[in-house]
């Protein structure tokens, strides 16, 4: 449902390039000449084809102009943000790499436009006390089961398989401190129940 922010400068540069490339090919043989006076003595397909091909740059331009966030709404976060987890359950210990979301900001739009979800991967919203929790899946395109984990580290809920798009509220079911998110499946993978254990720092204050 929502994440950090990463600088998407190369795309920006690269996209740039293009800009400048696709606005040359416009350009007649005729240097000397405006668009606007070979649009005038142009005939219908080639005005059409110039209008469309200039409303194209119109297009690119805005793109360059986005905010850096909107470019990277599906970028993954750098290596350096994953943190270590491990879920232990009847079947062994489970390890995965997740991202720790800890403000406001971060919390509301945590996995939103996300596209892809390794399964080793996840998201592990750090709520700073232990309380009932409701989560929803509005701008969430991935299934995904949400593991509702208590102070102490113990699985206290579980929401398998969870509607992508729905608002419909996901309540906690008890009191918990955290929630972990992962692709849909997952629980059943790897035998998850309520009591498991969560190891992450987070529960070893």
């Amino acid at each position: 449902m929502r994440c950090g922010r990463r600088r998407p400068w190369p795309l920006r540069v690269e996209s740039l390039t293009v800009f400048i490339k696709l606005f040359s090919c416009m350009i007649s043989s005729r240097k000397s000449a405006s668009f606007c006076d070979q649009a005038l003595t142009a005939g219908p397909a080639n005005l059409a084809r110039a209008v469309l091909a200039f409303l194209g740059l119109c297009a690119s331009l805005v793109f360059l102009c986005a905010s850096p966030s909107a470019l990277a709404v599906d970028a993954p976060p750098p290596h350096g943000n994953l943190e270590r987890l491990a879920i232990v359950t009847a079947s062994g210990t489970h390890e995965f790499s997740v991202e720790v979301v800890r403000s406001g900001p971060q919390r509301e739009r945590g996995l939103m436009f996300r596209r892809f979800l390794p399964p080793e991967r996840g998201m592990l919203f750090d709520f700073a006390t232990e309380r009932p929790v409701m989560m929803w899946m509005k701008n969430t395109y991935l299934p995904l089961d949400m593991v509702f984990i208590g102070r102490a580290g113990k699985v206290v809920g579980l929401a398998e398989n969870t509607e992508p798009l729905s608002e419909k509220i996901i309540p906690s079911g008890a009191p918990a401190y955290a929630v972990l998110e992962v692709i849909a499946g997952t629980a059943a993978r790897i035998g998850l129940r309520i009591g498991d254990s969560v190891r992450h720092p987070l529960f070893d204050k």
